[in-house]
């Protein structure tokens, strides 16, 4: 009987300090750790400037140079003026710095009150004045839609077409992908061709005949117009496919020898021997669904059946474009895609590999 030596496990520190060995670092460590930092940041980073961005202010956002962190400009109270004054540090023509807060600015000059002597004005040039700054999180830029706009509507609206589009689309898909893979036909090879072939069709050629069939069955306005057109996807037949051609054909074989339905070899079989791959199409299936904003455009024009996506177009005015809203709400928007991905992530390497998708 031989020992089994347990290998220890690394920890996450030993794992990013790991050298190429004899703990010096080797030319091919600095160019990895280079290359690892400079992907995070790639991916990384324009989320991290979305999220930080969202609790700017209008005028925060509007900044140049602008600023990573949410930055306000501190106000004081100044005797004889009704409203608080922006504070500026100044630098003054002795050299010396002082901090004063503007009341008003012309042209490129601007006149500013000390806030302890507000009775005697002083002419500044604007290159010579900084302002005083703080920390300021913008916590309305989230509040503030739920208060205005049918954000909850268009939440919810987004929540039932993701919601059913996606098991319809588990449904279709693989029961297609069963029978072409389980099932032995003449012509299924080519019937597979032509499903694959689907995919180099652009979507702006199938829009009007789809939206022609929406129409006549009477769906215009209502989310079974968004949810059912795209149900049947080439990409997911295609995987759902490739992965189930790895399930043993003997054990389909024993099943119907033990007199089993298709339906329950489908159901109690093949379907939970691809819940990898399923879950690789759900996790496809959600993003689709959620970022969809091209088709529900179209077929939706009343706004209690608006999704997500159509309804931050809400914050978009003709002259004016609220981009404090439209960057809170498309982080919360992004939350729920996150929260799918994060749980279904362990079974994408596992699904895509054995299904030969790449």
């Amino acid at each position: 009987m031989t020992d089994v030596v347990a290998r220890p496990t690394r920890t996450l520190g030993a794992l990013l300090t790991a050298t190429r060995g004899n703990g010096r670092l080797h030319w091919t460590d600095v160019f990895t750790y280079i290359y690892l930092a400079l992907g995070v940041a790639l991916m990384f980073g324009p989320v991290v400037w979305l999220v930080l961005s969202s609790f700017k202010t209008q005028a925060g956002l509007q900044e140049f140079p602008p600023t990573l962190l949410p930055l306000g400009q501190i106000s004081v109270e100044v005797e004889g003026y009704d409203e608080p004054l922006p504070l500026f540090r100044v630098t003054m023509e002795d050299g010396t710095v002082e901090e004063l807060a503007q009341v008003r600015r012309v042209g490129i000059m601007a006149q500013m009150v000390d806030p302890d002597n507000p009775g005697e004005r002083i002419q500044v040039s604007i290159n010579d004045r900084e302002p005083i700054r703080e920390m300021r999180v913008a916590w309305e830029n989230y509040t503030k839609p739920l208060e205005t706009f049918n954000f909850l509507t268009y939440l919810n609206n987004s929540v039932i077409v993701t919601a059913a589009a996606t098991l319809i689309t588990l449904l279709i898909n693989s029961m297609a992908a069963y029978g072409l893979a389980i099932y032995e036909f003449r012509g299924r090879n080519t019937v597979m061709l032509f499903v694959i072939g689907t995919l180099m069709i652009p979507i702006t050629i199938i829009l009007v005949p789809t939206y022609l069939v929406v129409t006549q069955l009477g769906m215009v306005n209502t989310l079974w117009a968004v949810i059912i057109p795209g149900c049947a996807t080439p990409t997911g037949v295609f995987l759902l496919r490739q992965y189930m051609l790895t399930i043993p054909r003997d054990l389909i074989e024993a099943a119907r020898m033990d007199k089993a339905s298709e339906w329950q070899i489908y159901w109690r079989i093949v379907l939970p021997l691809s819940l990898p791959a399923i879950a690789v199409l759900a996790i496809f299936s959600v993003m689709w669904r959620w970022n969809d904003f091209l088709w529900p455009l179209i077929v939706l024009n009343r706004s209690e059946v608006y999704t997500l996506q159509i309804g931050l177009n809400a914050f978009q005015g003709e002259l004016n474009v609220q981009w404090h809203f439209v960057l809170a709400m498309t982080v919360v928007a992004l939350i729920p895609v996150t929260v799918v991905f994060a749980f279904l992530q362990r079974f994408i390497t596992t699904g895509i590999a054995s299904s030969g998708m790449k």
